[in-house]
């Protein structure tokens, strides 16, 4: 499923509330660090989890770059609190029940989930890529190879 945003286009605020009890928004980040959104389907389920797996297994290898990664869903607050707190996710994982933002990213599917796809988002703004191709077991070496060849800056 393809999305209508394309690279270059300005990535749609939002403003959602994390597993962790905070709310964030996409302008929070404008001018301060670039920002992967990874859209996943349905907490709990099998890609899911090995895709939130890597990326707490293997989020040092994000954290080397100048840029902050979530996950985000259409479930519920309450079922991504269970799920994060089952994988031991240390990262925001975002709640869209509305799907509002599922809706303006275009990636709500013919099943009203979220489709796999991760938006890479510069500081200002701007998409800078947009990964359909997601492997869920290797998400975060992706997820790093990917901000390198996009030359965002390394922390340190």
């Amino acid at each position: 499923m393809a999305t209508d945003l394309k690279v270059g286009d300005i990535a749609p605020n939002f403003n959602l509330q994390a597993t962790d009890g905070h709310f964030y928004q996409l302008s929070d980040y404008h001018g301060k660090q670039a920002l992967v959104l990874a859209w996943y389907p349905k907490a709990n389920t099998y890609g899911c989890t090995l895709e939130c797996k890597s990326l707490v297994q293997k989020g040092h290898l994000i954290r080397e770059y100048n840029a902050v990664y979530m996950m985000a869903s259409v479930d519920d607050l309450e079922d991504n609190q269970a799920f994060a707190q089952e994988q031991k996710a240390d990262f925001p994982m975002l709640s869209d029940p509305t799907k509002a933002t599922a809706k303006a990213y275009d990636v709500l599917n013919l099943l009203r989930i979220a489709s796999r796809v991760t938006f890479y988002i510069g500081e200002d703004g701007k998409i800078l890529k947009i990964d359909e191709e997601i492997n869920a077991e290797s998400a975060a070496e992706d997820i790093a190879a990917t901000l390198k060849a996009l030359n965002i800056k390394k922390v340190n």
